[in-house]
């Protein structure tokens, strides 16, 4: 029986944890941790209806004399950052010194830095390595399952992928006029930031949001699908190397983005600090504090997500195209976990990849991201714990 140690107390973490607190023929202790007490007594009581041990401890994730002494106190068998990207640096150093596995949902980012990459944690692996431990980059949805996705297919439907497209749309409806379904600050800069994909053996950039397709798909119907640059493009060009395009789309309606251009206008979405009454605060902070919490919007979120993984490829000579895509229901996941569907399929996923670490079924001392290994477990984890998957042979959503 393992010990789960979650540090993160928001929408992700709350899915997390009471999926963790679900699967307890595998986990016998869970430690549930943040800077709020009242969030963390609060997850805390969800999970204790199921049979396990389940605690409370607060602590600042950026600090990591106080992370070690805390991973030291439980023991525990893998760290489940379910907390900010903003984190991923200072609990991996932490994981380091008390040699505990690690987990993430996305790759790190830097306040003051426009970009993500996972090279900022990669060169963690000799450090990991050394340590005897694992660090396993972007457990959640995207990244994660749609990497997972890709290179399922890969192993059991091509022998050379070249062509990698991945669609990522929301048909949910909050009832705001603008609202972000993940941390606002982090969402915000994703969208802003130029688009970049990966072709003919180069990235290529565009402006952001400036190349669009309309979609129609399943529960959903028709969805304006922008292209932008998602960090696990990074990985699966790493890690497919015969890929000649890869390419990542999100959905955004209209409405979102004409607050989005305004905003952006009047310098709301700058990471750059401005003088206010004396004092230096952040535009992209300030408007995080006045939007609406992401964990708020479970209770008024309707719709269905869908997200897809298309690949093109050949096997055994013959040209073949494949596409593998999840359905969630917004009102679905809320009512098992209080919790709209974003952070649904973000905090499933965390949990089964923290499964197979502690059972064995993925196994490494490194910095290692979900492409490296099998992809057949976590393939059935996701029908077993609540996100079920279809396949089919025919594509014609992309070119």
């Amino acid at each position: 029986m393992a010990k789960a140690l979650i540090i993160g107390t928001g929408a992700v973490a709350t899915v997390g944890a009471q999926k963790v607190a679900q699967n307890y023929k595998v986990f016998s202790q869970l430690i549930i941790t943040s800077r709020t007490k009242a969030k963390v007594d609060e997850l805390v009581l969800r999970c204790q209806k199921y049979p396990l041990q389940v605690m409370g401890e607060t602590v600042d994730a950026e600090n990591v004399p106080a992370l070690v002494k805390l991973i030291q106190k439980y023991q525990p068998d893998i760290v489940m950052n379910l907390a900010l990207p903003y984190q991923n640096l200072p609990i991996m150093e932490a994981c380091i010194q008390t040699k505990t596995h690690y987990l993430d949902t996305a790759c790190a980012e830097v306040r003051d830095h426009a970009g993500f990459e996972y090279s900022t944690q990669w060169v963690y692996h000799d450090r990991f390595k050394k340590a005897g431990v694992m660090a396993l980059l972007g457990v959640g949805f995207d990244p994660g399952v749609t990497s997972v996705f890709a290179v399922y297919g890969k192993k059991h439907y091509f022998d050379e992928v070249h062509y990698l497209d991945i669609l990522d749309a929301n048909g949910g409806d909050h009832g705001y006029p603008f609202a972000t379904n993940f941390n606002p600050e982090i969402n915000i800069r994703e969208i802003t930031m130029p688009g970049r994909y990966y072709e003919a053996g180069q990235w290529k950039t565009i402006p952001a949001l400036s190349q669009f397709h309309t979609y129609p798909l399943e529960a959903i119907g028709p969805r304006d699908m922008y292209l932008m640059y998602h960090e696990e493009l990074e990985s699966l060009v790493k890690f497919i190397p015969e890929l000649k395009r890869a390419r990542f789309y999100m959905s955004f309606g209209e409405k979102y983005l004409r607050h989005l251009r305004v905003l952006e206008a009047v310098g709301m979405t700058s990471t750059q600090p401005i003088m206010y009454e004396g004092r230096p605060i952040v535009p992209l902070q300030f408007l995080k504090a006045v939007l609406p919490d992401p964990a708020s919007l479970g209770p008024r979120t309707k719709g269905k997500t869908n997200i897809s993984v298309i690949l093109r490829g050949y096997k055994d000579g013959q040209e073949k195209a494949y596409r593998v895509f999840n359905m969630m229901d917004h009102e679905e996941a809320y009512q098992e976990t209080g919790a709209q569907a974003i952070a649904y399929t973000t905090g499933v996923p965390a949990m089964i990849g923290a499964t197979l670490v502690v059972t064995g079924q993925w196994s490494g001392a490194g910095v290692f991201n979900v492409e490296q290994f099998n992809p057949d477990p976590f393939m059935d984890l996701l029908n077993q714990w609540g996100l079920p998957w279809k396949e089919s042979f025919d594509p014609k959503l992309i070119d």
